[in-house]
């Protein structure tokens, strides 16, 4: 057993030293903000005391679910208010094949489908070198994107208990289209209204400097198995304006505390991908206590993974994609397995453009996301995977102990403990739920996200893990969240379970 002592118990020290999240150094822990904190920072707070008091401030927000504890609603009302969006935007849906595709079209010389202003993203092909695996690459379709997105929550304190202000938003692919997202959720092409639509609503907070005040700021990476090198800016910022409080007049939008969205985190496809994303990145809500691994360890693990990694990707025309074929309905595998690239018409009321069409990745079955964890010393660990993706900036992020995809990284691979995680009896499980991925590019992609406790099982085996996985606390992982593009899109989700007290591991 090994104990970090370079900090002191309790506190959330990052790899590396790092205290908290970039984006959050020197603001302020107190209750409240006026507009002229918001531009005149922490008023001589130390870093580690405005780190502390945000903590603070953000286990005060998960602790509340209802008007008893400092909600502004219940959640039950929040569930019904998305019922009563769901309803009131009317979205239909359906396939189509490529030909009635409006603006997209695959290229003569490379097959690429690509849009014709040139924006948005682009279906190409990819090809994946292993150098340690025998055989040819893998090759598969990806979706290559390289301007970097908006995903942003406006942050505000009401009767002394941040809120955050999320949004009941459509999108195509989500099981049941709508469900809870950030205050804004745009791509760059979005929100410069290549499309001809409306503007993004409050959009102004998360790019006009000294708008709000930044919790927190990172760029964070997307699947690595269907995006090249695809990373979107994720952003808490802070405001004492008077912000959508009339419900009347935002239909579209609700103030909800942490804890609230934790309990809607508890149910299936109600959650999206980018608010958790987004809460990941958040602070951890309380100390964790002395770890296995020290912090330094912990970062010498990840850069160790990074530079054994073998993974190379290089992109190459769709049409030379070997293993695939393209007829009117779909690209697809010569053996239908893994996913598609299918298109569907969209029309819905309530987005920047009432009507349009748009390719999809269509995975051919669920994925899987868990954690398996245990304590050492009373203290929390998570068993964390240093996870290859050829399309991950940095090819190795850390992930879930088991992340299976319908995809598999394509070479029928099966991952270590799925095992373990699919033997797991109830009293085991201490968190279940299906949640979406990114339902603006993928269709009914699901995953079933897990926490799997170990507390009893005496195992060589799962105590000394694999080189590739390694004991770290929550906080190590969020430390490591904080500094970006460290910490997988499906370990972020996981950990944003935690965060807003949807799961509690103790």
């Amino acid at each position: 057993m090994r104990v970090d002592s370079s900090r002191p118990h309790g506190t959330e020290a990052g790899p590396g030293g790092q205290h908290g999240h970039p984006g959050q150094r020197g603001q302020r822990g107190q209750r409240g903000l006026s507009k002229e904190d918001g531009q005149r920072g922490h008023h001589g707070l130390s870093e580690e005391d405005g780190q502390r008091g945000l903590a603070a401030r953000i286990a005060r927000s998960a602790a509340a679910t209802g008007p008893a504890t400092g909600a502004r609603t219940t959640t039950g009302e929040i569930v019904a208010w998305l019922a009563e969006r769901r309803r009131a935007h009317g979205t239909r849906i359906r396939r189509i094949p490529f030909a009635e595709l409006d603006g997209w079209s695959f290229q003569e010389d490379t097959g690429n489908l690509v849009h014709r202003s040139g924006r948005f993203f682009t279906v190409e092909g990819m090809r994946v070198h292993d150098a340690g695996r025998p055989g040819a690459p893998w090759e598969q379709p990806v979706m290559r994107q390289p301007e970097v997105g908006v995903l942003g929550l406006l942050a505000k304190e009401f009767d002394g208990v941040l809120h955050f202000l999320a949004q009941a938003k459509m999108e195509p692919g989500n099981r049941g289209m709508l469900q809870l997202s950030p205050t804004v959720q745009a791509t760059r092409s979005n929100y410069q209204r290549v499309h001809g639509g409306s503007g993004v609503r409050f959009l102004e907070f998360f790019t006009e400097p000294g708008r709000a005040r930044p919790l927190t700021d990172t760029l964070q990476s997307e699947h690595g198995e269907w995006f090249l090198h695809k990373s979107n800016r994720n952003v808490v910022v802070e405001t004492a304006d008077e912000v959508a409080e009339d419900p009347a007049a935002e239909p579209d939008f609700r103030w909800l505390t942490l804890g609230q969205i934790g309990e809607l985190l508890r149910l299936d496809n109600v959650v999206n991908m980018d608010t958790r994303t987004v809460l990941a990145c958040l602070p951890a809500p309380g100390g964790q206590g002395p770890s296995r691994h020290t912090d330094a360890e912990v970062s010498s693990w990840l850069g160790a993974a990074r530079s054994r990694s073998r993974l190379t990707a290089e992109p190459v025309g769709l049409a030379r994609v070997r293993g695939w074929l393209r007829d009117e309905q779909a690209v697809r595998r010569t053996d239908d397995r893994h996913f598609r690239v299918v298109a569907v018409a969209v029309e819905a009321d309530g987005r920047e453009v009432g009507s349009w069409t748009q390719p999809l990745f269509e995975p051919c079955g669920p994925g899987v996301s868990a954690f398996l964890f245990r304590h050492f010393d009373g203290v929390p660990h998570l068993l964390a995977h240093a996870r290859a993706e050829a399309g991950l900036p940095q090819t190795v992020e850390v992930g879930p102990t088991v992340c299976r995809t319908p995809d598999g990284h394509g070479h029928g691979h099966h991952p270590a403990y799925a095992d373990v995680v699919r033997a797991a009896d109830d009293a085991r499980v201490r968190y279940a739920a299906v949640h979406s991925e990114e339902g603006g590019r993928f269709l009914y992609a699901e995953s079933r996200c897990l926490f799997v406790s170990l507390d009893g099982v005496d195992d060589s085996d799962l105590l000394t893990p694999p080189p590739d996985h390694l004991w770290i606390t929550p906080g190590q992982l969020g430390a490591l969240t904080g500094r970006g593009h460290q910490v997988t899109v499906q370990a972020r989700t996981l950990l944003a379970v935690l965060n807003s007290g949807a799961a509690r591991l103790s």
